[in-house]
């Protein structure tokens, strides 16, 4: 299956730094639950390796990890690394969300 999801040079290159400093891990999961202020959240793991019914997205070294189930949630979306004033995190910017919260990682659709 082939959602689209996309992974931009910035957290490409944050998922290899990760990755590399943490023995035995191989990849970056992200998969979505429900619950969180908006109605699902993403959440963010490492992993040692796929799952059957993961989908693997790579950039370079970096390779994320999407399980079937929430990748039809995540379809057409990038996954960002972001650096700013307000802080460092993994931002998921998914057209399918039609409400999200503050902390952007919890959303509608």
């Amino acid at each position: 299956m082939n959602a689209n999801v996309t992974l931009s040079d910035a957290a490409a290159r944050r998922i290899a730094e990760i990755v590399g400093g943490d023995a035995g891990k191989q990849a970056l999961r992200v998969s979505v639950e429900g619950g969180g202020c908006s109605g699902f959240s993403y959440k963010f793991d490492l992993a040692e390796a796929p799952q059957d019914d993961d989908v693997v997205i790579a950039n370079g070294d970096a390779k994320v990890l999407i399980d079937s189930l929430s990748l039809v949630y995540m379809a057409g979306s990038e996954i960002d690394f972001v650096d700013n004033l307000l802080g460092q995190s993994f931002q998921i910017k998914n057209p399918n969300a039609v409400a999200s919260c503050g902390c952007g990682t919890s959303f509608s659709i």
